[in-house]
Parts: structure tokens; C-alpha cells; sequence
């Protein structure tokens, strides 16, 4: 299999079910920024960080994999997980939520409280983390925008929102566990 197909460069591409649709098309806009959020999760996943984290990690970039995929399947084409000649894409669910949710649940049970906002960095490892949670909250942007524009399933932003939330606390957990100095914002 080639890794060049020469079909976008006139500047569009290929949707799952072969719609054609430009570059900077809303659902490109969506699933790239996914694709970008999935890169720097990697990057945190490759530092010196338990490994249960490291798994949890890996598992929350399986299913950026799969929103990446939700989100480039066209409503008209959406062939997830469903028969035979279609792809066999698992779908997001609520249990993926909850799971977020049950992992901040037991990483802030042992951080301080919050009294301030707080700035991003600490150390490098904390610094990813924070980038991570921007990009994150940059998708999913793009991702409420396009469901202004046409049907995307629910799950996938409350996901997202969730996620961002997720690396928030992530950054905090590994600020205190490897005792980073977590500074606080005080406005001037």
C-alpha cells in the first residue's frame, strides 16, 4: 500500500464512504484536532508515569481512534459496527464516560483542594499534560460547531468535555506525585 494517493492534492479528501469534501471542511476541522489530541496524549503516555496511567492512557487514545473515525463517517454514510461490508468500529458509551469519571474520582481524592486557578507547568511531563487538556478543549469546539451543522452523536462531545477535565486532574496528580510546584495564579 502506498502512503501517497496524489487524490488531495487539489486540496480535498476522502470522508469515510467516499464523499469528497475540502481540507478545512468542519468534520476535517473535528477529527484532525482529534488526531492532534491523540499525538499528545502519546506523548504523555511515554513519560516516567505509573504505569496504570499508562494504560489508562493508552486506552482513552484506542477510542480517540474510534471518535476520530465517528466523526469522519458523514450521517448519510455513519456505517459503525452494524453488518456485513461495514466497518467494525466499536461506538463510544456512557461506560467510557463513567470511566473517565471514576479515574478523576480517584486521582483527586488525594490532591489538595483548589483555592486558586492554576498555571500551567510544573515540570515537562505536567507541561504536556496541560497542552493535551488546551487541544482538548480546542476539539471539542470544533466538534460543538459541527454539530451545529449536522448530526453528531452526544456521547462524543460529553466525552470530550470529560477528557479535558480528565488531563486537568492528570496535570495536578502527577504535579504532586512528583513533587512539581504547582503555582497558583494570583491576578496583579
Amino acid at each position: 500500500m502506498k502512503i501517497y494517493t496524489k487524490t488531495g492534492d487539489t486540496g480535498d479528501t476522502s470522508l469515510f464512504g467516499g464523499e469528497r469534501v475540502k481540507k478545512y471542511n468542519p468534520r476535517l476541522e473535528a477529527y484532525g484536532t482529534i488526531d492532534e489530541l491523540n499525538c499528545h496524549v502519546g506523548l504523555i503516555s511515554v513519560q516516567k508515569i505509573p504505569s496504570n496511567l499508562k494504560d489508562e492512557l493508552n486506552q482513552i487514545q484506542n477510542l480517540l481512534f474510534t471518535i476520530g473515525a465517528m466523526l469522519a463517517t458523514p450521517p448519510s454514510k455513519e456505517k459503525l459496527k452494524s453488518g456485513k461490508d461495514r466497518l467494525q468500529i466499536e461506538k463510544l458509551s456512557e461506560k467510557d464516560v463513567l470511566s473517565l469519571e471514576d479515574s478523576i474520582d480517584r486521582m483527586n481524592e488525594f490532591l489538595p483542594g483548589m483555592t486558586h486557578f492554576i498555571l500551567p507547568g510544573g515540570n515537562t511531563t505536567v507541561s504536556f499534560c496541560h497542552i493535551a487538556r488546551t487541544v482538548c478543549r480546542r476539539a471539542e469546539r470544533m466538534i460543538v460547531k459541527l454539530a451545529d451543522e449536522e448530526p453528531v452523536l452526544p456521547i462524543i462531545i460529553t466525552y470530550i468535555n470529560r477528557l479535558s477535565d480528565y488531563l486537568f486532574v492528570l496535570a495536578r496528580k502527577l504535579t504532586f506525585d512528583q513533587k512539581a510546584e504547582e503555582v497558583k495564579w494570583i491576578s496583579r
